[in-house]
């Protein structure tokens, strides 16, 4: 029995390999788990939303219907990036504060490269996408264009929503094991 062992409460589970000075506490590491959660939950939930009005506005012969919900594309931008950023930021402090880490398993690096990813595609291309189809839905409303689909933002719905899926799936289940092995 070694001196550490000898010291610590009999409940205390011993932790092999772990820093304990470098792990976050217990209700902190919580909280910024919460903030992860529901930080993911709220993505998904803009981009299910995002996929009803992008496919409700072109599935419709209702030019009203159509140009309020591409009107209506705008508002989930910057909800959506701050979902974004959060999942990025808590994400991150998840992987420094716990065993886990950044980059020393699989798992937790695809997930970090899907947040990035997501991230820069929202930031850069369906922002830019929305703006327009945006302004489309307020010609479209005041009567000065025809009805028309709505291109490419089909696509980013279907594969956000699919990316933020599986960061689910690989998180409960954390496949392929370490990056390196010490």
């Amino acid at each position: 029995m070694t001196t550490q062992e000898a010291i610590r409460p009999r409940n205390t589970p011993v932790r092999r390999g772990v820093q304990r000075e470098k792990l976050l506490p217990r209700r902190t590491r919580k909280a910024v788990l919460v903030a992860h959660l529901v930080g993911a939950g709220g993505w998904i939930g803009l981009d299910v939303v995002l996929a009803v009005l992008v496919f409700t506005a072109a599935g419709t012969s209702d030019v009203a219907l159509a140009a309020l919900c591409y009107q209506a594309l705008e508002l989930l931008v910057w909800p959506m990036l701050s979902l974004a950023v959060l999942c990025l930021v808590s994400g991150v402090i998840l992987g420094l504060g716990t065993k886990y880490g950044l980059v020393r398993y699989w798992w937790v690096a695809v997930k970090l490269v899907l947040n990035i990813a997501l991230l820069v595609l929202v930031t850069f291309a369906l922002r830019s996408g929305v703006i327009e189809v945006a302004e489309y839905g307020r010609q479209l409303a005041a009567g000065q264009v025809g009805l028309r689909g709505p291109g490419d933002l089909i696509y980013p719905p279907i594969v956000s929503t699919t990316a933020l899926l599986f960061a689910t799936v690989i998180s409960v289940y954390k496949p392929w094991g370490r990056l390196r092995k010490k």
